[in-house]
């Protein structure tokens, strides 16, 4: 490659060492604590950075430095932070001149180098685009040449600026030996290179030639984009040709090519620069102040001003719009700040900037110009354009404040810089501004040595300021603060004052012990607050607000606290307990941890007397309705429906509301419709107050829609909306898995009633997800009008357009641009065109039409949206559709505010899926054209996808902070998780007791019981005494149990209970049911001796042993015993609902042990009629018809008489419950059912009992009535309640133009 430029200077070149050189600094390995704070801290620098690019375009000279220095700090620098700093030192520093911008990022390469930063490729093309951007002259050839001693091999990026950077100077000759040596390597000349071509041939006078290159390109198959036109126009602006300007411009809308406001910007500019400034006024009036104008104008604005081009800066300004409208409005818009200060900040003089402000003020552009220059001035500490900016002030009759000089005398005063205080002074006085006692006290007195020469000092300005009271009462504070009371008095002497109080008193302050106050004090116990309570918890509160630390410090304390309350016989309840625990646990306290357990068992020994009484209670046939609450509530938790239904037979009169609520959901998930409906309806004529939680609505509606009960379902909603139950974000997930299963029936009859009922009721907001199902319908059945139509309805009545992407691609698929502009126009008109724009672009992309979608988004004043982008990407990399994945990447390059970063990285981890390293290679070269910054997230993936190919990777790859991600254990895949522990011990890295815990909890919950043992043991290996927290110990025992490792699951209980560990209701039941199921009676006396000691604080069902215990004896074949078990709990005691059995017979039924049935059978029958309890026979009743032994059933019915005494259902409610008031729900109820069976007759004489009892049926039923009435044609005799629907949506919109043209387009 031939040279042909200017030397690189000397002073450039020790800025870049050798890869040698860089070996040769021996540095250590930065720790474990390091790596974690560099990656906290790129994640945070770069945040700050992108946020600032975005928002304004720029980044400050202040944050860049604050995160340069943050970073040289820590001493290991990255080579993620050099790019991120080297990118920041170019265009987006417009404050700042080209050669402060080169400066600064050769002081960053340097200093970064020094620290051991390694620099690849990337670097150097980071830092060749900052030289391209801050016109740095440097030789080409050098540069290569120091690339090559530093083993860093040029890829293509490289060539391309190296050419731009010859063509910069015009040098043709040495960008066509670049251009030259990259056709022999067989890369690629992209539009880039034909774009610094036309610069090159400019610059060096030939603009024919460079006109010409735009022919060369579509000779070569590249058609000229919008970059090469501004290139060309930037080549004639830079010679002033106007009318080529306008010319190039024409012929580019003809084109169909849009150039945005920023693009019209940077002609201005090379006018300006060139001296052509008479010509911007021509490209202003072009300009159509897009969305992103106001931020790329400012910028414009700045880097004219660097550049000693104000005047042209100050018109661009007086173009913002929003300055306009909000000066028209009256308001104080102040939004020319950033114009004064920058011209403040490089040195403007005095009268420019008056003018500049007196401009401003007429043009109502700024409410206080000349002030806010002051502040910019004084912040500064320019002392003498603040001073002549206050002259201009006073001439103008503005008051001039003591306190505006303070800021210029803040730096006097900590230098002790006595002349230029004195200077300040005078200037004050020349204006009339009189010190006053807090200038003399702050800033002018401390600057002398003593007050005595500070008054001599001053007498040289003026006697008279040293007569004020301003320096009076300076002297006197200033004597006061010192504490020189002789001086004090010296000074009332002298001058005669009296001294006020306040300057010679002491103020004390006193501690209280608020804890001691609080306990002994009734005032803040309130009325029929238990004592115990409130101590349990403000001693949770005052553990859970302690630090360990302060825990560990405190210990003695706490333990003599702990035992004084054990001592005054106050316990504490189990939740507290277990919460106090469980922070004891995680600070590793176990001593006081045996201290609050003796307080525990002294609170366990009274819930064991309340057992004993309990038990007298069964004895005593008295009912136990919550031991029957957690039975059922244990066999719901197990999914066991005929166990549950069985004792919802036996026990029916304990049955609460919250039993029928567990019962009903657990008949929905097993899609049993018809005995959660019977279920509703008992908890009805039992309670009809009574209300169910809304994910227990919603699954009765999804059951009952499914099995065809549509009105049944619209009864359920409507109760929902009767007793306001609060409708939850499941409940929501809940609906729409109902709506859509009928969408896919293609029931939209059932869709659109349950939407109507929904959305009518108010229970749930529209959303686009809930209102999709109806469009579902007709994509479904390839109806594309209808499906519109259908969008269009639930917009009209809810305000949402569900599946419009999928309309809108499907017809453009079709071709049916009529309906498409029908789409588009009422999109556009109800959305907004942005809208609209995004939804045509992702049609275009979704249909393969590159060519429409690259026009959509490159419509002007388009802003990114980040959540749209991703959903489209994430739809192609689920469908690995690269093709449209890597177009969107592409047009969205100059997308206003859109994260490139992102963008490529959605591109490599399709990269990874389909295993292409070719591609994610091509993505890692287009990310350095483009100058892209990646996280580090980015290049670990790119690494992976190389390594994982066996290629060479081109860069340092960030390690994993394996620490810092276990912070992420709960987020992570268990499998993820386990790999990157394995990673960590590997290495030797320890992590903390709650990432292995969390881990292990993940495993077991996953049913990895052997990964989970596998963390156990390397948890063990390096923290003595690591023990699971209770919560993992269960999920343990309970994974055990599932994996039939029974015996090894007890020893881990019995391991539980000997560490003073709680185990949960569900990790007993499933042992003892594991136990059951291998025949193992004494493994379940054993278990039930042992949780004896916790008392009932777990919720352990009464019949859980029972039940076990009598199938355990039927597995070893004993069915005498299991009888005799369980007949022994019905003749013992009364026959309450916590008897139920049902579990026993299902499993029997279930192994179709007919030996065991028989038996069991016969003992349900004896029951019945020897001892008068139905409950057994009860489940076993329902276990038949669950089964659908209805013989079975029938014969048991014959037995168990109670069972056929009553004729009817409603007979047995008269009969069971005499004063049962309801008598309206049930009337509701009997309307439904003669309606379904269309039983007009039934119907007449029910309304007619209902008039005669002086009952009033619901409108509902009244409708069933009268629907009958009319299907049987026949008068409805009564006024019928009306339809409560109405449509308030306008009809008719008018359509705006511009989405028309986008389709068109």
């Amino acid at each position: 490659v031939a040279a042909g430029l200017v030397a690189w200077p000397c002073s450039a070149l020790r800025y870049y060492g050798t890869a040698p050189e860089q070996k040769g600094v021996v540095k250590d390995e930065p720790s474990l604590g390091v790596r974690t704070k560099q990656a906290q801290q790129f994640d945070w620098a770069l945040a700050k950075l992108d946020s600032s690019v975005r928002r304004t375009g720029r980044v400050t000279k202040t944050l860049l430095q604050r995160i340069f220095h943050d970073i040289c700090r820590t001493g290991y620098p990255s080579g993620n932070q050099a790019l991120l700093l080297l990118r920041s030192c170019g265009s987006l520093l417009p404050e700042l001149p080209f050669a402060e911008r080169t400066e600064l990022a050769h002081r960053v390469w340097e200093k970064l180098q020094e620290l051991g930063a390694t620099y690849d490729v990337s670097h150097y093309n980071a830092l060749l685009k900052v030289y391209l951007q801050n016109e740095f002259r440097f030789s080409p050839t050098d540069f290569l040449a120091k690339m090559e001693a530093a083993s860093v091999q040029p890829n293509r990026v490289t060539y391309q600026r190296l050419i731009a950077a010859y063509c910069q100077d015009g040098d043709i000759e040495g960008a066509s030996k670049i251009l030259a040596f990259m056709k022999s390597k067989d890369l690629p000349i992209t539009e880039a290179v034909f774009n610094s071509l036309v610069t090159g041939h400019s610059r060096a006078g030939d603009l024919e030639s460079a006109a010409n290159i735009l022919s060369v390109m579509s000779g070569a198959g590249i058609e000229p984009g919008p970059d090469t036109y501004l290139a060309l126009l930037c080549a004639y602006a830079e010679k002033g040709d106007l009318a080529k300007i306008k010319e190039t411009l024409d012929t580019v809308e003809n084109k169909d090519i849009s150039l945005m406001d920023r693009d019209l910007m940077q002609i201005m500019f090379s006018l300006t620069k060139a001296g052509h400034q008479q010509h911007v006024p021509e490209i202003v009036e072009r300009m159509r102040h897009e969305r992103g104008y106001v931020p790329d104008a400012m910028n414009l604005c700045l880097s004219l001003i660097t550049q000693g081009f104000e005047d042209t800066a100050f018109a661009v300004l007086k173009t913002f719009p929003n300055l306009q409208a909000e000066s028209q409005n009256g308001d104080n818009p102040d939004l020319g700040n950033f114009f004064l200060r920058h011209c403040v900040n490089m040195d403007k003089s005095p009268e420019k900037l008056v003018h500049f402000c007196k401009d401003l003020k007429d043009s109502n552009l700024h409410s206080a110009p000349l002030q806010f220059t002051l502040y910019c001035a004084l912040d500064s500490k320019k002392t003498a354009m603040a001073v002549g900016l206050m002259k201009t002030m006073k001439e103008e009759g503005l008051p001039i404040r003591p306190h505006y000089f303070w800021p210029l005398l803040t730096q006097h005063q900590k230098d002790r810089n006595a002349p230029g205080t004195l200077e300040v002074l005078k200037a004050m006085q020349e204006l009339d501004a009189l010190p006053d006692v807090d200038t003399y006290s702050n800033y002018v007195l401390p600057t002398f040595p003593s007050v005595d020469t500070a008054r001599t000092v001053l007498k040289v300005i003026a006697l008279s300021m040293l007569d004020t009271a301003g320096f009076v009462s300076a002297e006197v504070r200033n004597e006061a603060a010192r504490g020189n009371l002789s001086g004090l008095l010296s000074l009332s002497e002298y001058w005669r004052l009296r001294l006020s109080a306040s300057y010679l008193s002491l103020f004390f302050f006193f501690f209280f012990s608020v804890t001691e106050l609080l306990y002994n004090d009734s005032r803040f116990s309130q009325a029929g607050t238990d004592t115990a309570d409130n101590v349990a918890y403000f001693l949770y509160n005052l553990f859970d607000g302690m630090t360990e630390t302060e825990v560990q410090a405190k210990e003695e304390k706490l333990r003599q606290y702990l035992n004084q309350l054990e001592q005054k016989n106050i316990t504490i309840p189990v939740n507290i307990y277990r919460g106090i625990r469980n922070i004891l646990d995680s600070y590793h306290m176990p001593e006081l941890i045996k201290v609050l357990l003796e307080n525990q068992k002294t609170c366990h020994l009274t819930m064991l007397s309340l057992e004993k009484k309990l038990e007298e209670l069964k004895s005593l046939g008295k009912p136990t309705g919550a031991i029957f609450k957690q039975l059922i509530s244990a066999l719901c938790a197990e999914e066991n429906l005929s166990r549950a239904l069985e004792m919802k037979a036996q026990y029916e009169e304990e049955m609460t509301p919250s039993c029928y609520a567990l019962l009903i959901n657990l008949c929905c998930r097993h899609d049993n419709a018809e005995e959660a409906l019977n279920l509703k309806r008992e908890l009805a004529r039992k309670d009809s107050e009574v209300a169910l939680d809304a994910n227990k609505y919603m699954s009765l509606v999804k059951v009952l829609s499914k099995h065809g009960k549509l009105e049944e379902a619209v009864d359920i909603l409507k109760e929902m909306k009767e007793k306001d139950v609060a409708v939850k974000d499941t409940t929501v997930t809940l609906l729409f898995h109902t709506l859509n299963s009928a969408a896919l029936k293609g029931d939209s009859t059932t869709i659109r009633r349950l939407q109507d009922t929904i959305f009518t009721l108010g229970l749930v907001s529209p959303s686009s997800n809930l209102c999709s199902p109806l469009v579902t319908v007709y994509l479904e059945s390839g109806d594309l009008n209808g499906a519109l139509e259908a969008t269009m309805e639930c917009h009209k009545l809810y305000n949402q357009l569900p599946r419009i992407h999928d309309i809108i691609s499907g017809l453009v698929e079709k071709g049916d641009t009529e309906l498409l502009q029908k789409a588009m126009d009422f999109v556009s008109q109800e959305r907004g065109e942005m809208t609209m724009l995004y939804d045509l672009f992702f049609a275009f992309m979704q249909t393969g039409r590159y060519r429409e979608a690259r026009k959509i988004i490159e419509t002007p004043g388009l802003r990114a949206r980040p959540g749209r982008l991703q959903w489209f990407a994430e739809k192609c990399i689920t469908g690995q559709q690269m093709e449209a994945l890597e177009n969107m990447v592409d047009m969205t390059a100059k997308l206003f505010e859109c994260d490139r970063d992102e963008m490529y990285h959605y591109l490599l981890r399709l990269c990874k899926d389909t295993n292409d390293w070719h591609k994610a290679e091509a993505v890692w070269t287009k990310m350095q054209e483009e100058n892209v910054i990646p996280r580090e997230r980015t290049l670990r993936l790119l690494a992976g996808i190389l390594k994982s190919n066996n290629q060479e990777v081109p860069f340092e790859v960030p390690e994993v902070n394996y620490a810092y991600v276990a912070l992420f254990f709960p987020y992570l895949l268990p499998t993820e998780a386990f790999n990157i522990l394995k990673e960590t011990s590997r290495k030797g890295m320890a992590l903390g007791p709650a990432s292995y815990d969390a881990l292990i909890k993940s495993l077991l919950a996953s049913g990895n019981l052997d990964d989970a043992m596998a963390v156990k043991h390397i948890a063990s290996k390096h923290i003595s005494g690591f023990q699971l927290s209770d919560l993992a110990s269960n999920l343990q025992i309970i994974t055990q149990v599932k994996h039939g490792n029974i015996k090894d699951a007890l020893v881990n209980l019995k391991g539980m209970l000997q560490a003073d560990q709680v185990p949960s209701q569900l990790a007993i039941t499933r042992l003892v049911q594991g136990l059951s199921s291998h025949g193992d009676v004494q493994g379940i006396h054993e278990v039930e001796n042992l949780v004896k000691t916790l008392g009932p604080s777990i919720n352990l069902s009464s019949m859980l042993f029972v039940n076990n215990t009598a199938l355990a004896h039927i597995k070893n074949g004993d069915i005498q015993s299991a009888v005799e078990g369980l007949e022994s709990v019905y003749t013992q005691g009364s026959d309450s609902p916590q008897k139920n059995i049902s579990f026993v017979f299902r499993k029997v039924l279930e192994a179709n042990n007919e030996g065991a049935l028989d038996k069991l059978s016969a003992m349900a029958e004896q029951l019945c009629n020897h001892f008068a309890s139905y409950r057994a026979a009860t489940d076993l009743f329902l276990q038949y018809l669950d089964t659908g032994r209805t013989e079975e059933a029938k014969f048991l019915l014959q037995v168990a008489s109670f069972l056929h005494s009553y004729s009817t259902f409603f007979d047995l409610t008269e009969k069971l419950i005499p004063d049962f008031t309801e008598k309206e729900t049930v009337c509701a109820y009997l309307m439904k059912c003669y309606a379904l069976d269309k039983d007009l007759s039934s119907a007449k004489a029910l309304y007619e009992q209902v008039q005669a009892e002086g009952l009033q049926l619901d409108e509902l039923s009244l409708k069933r009535l009268a629907s009958l009435y009319r299907d049987a044609g026949e008068t409805v005799p009564f006024e019928e309640p009306p339809v409560n629907a109405e449509n308030t949506w306008p009809q008719n919109c008018e359509f705006e133009n511009s989405s028309r043209e986008a389709v068109s387009r």
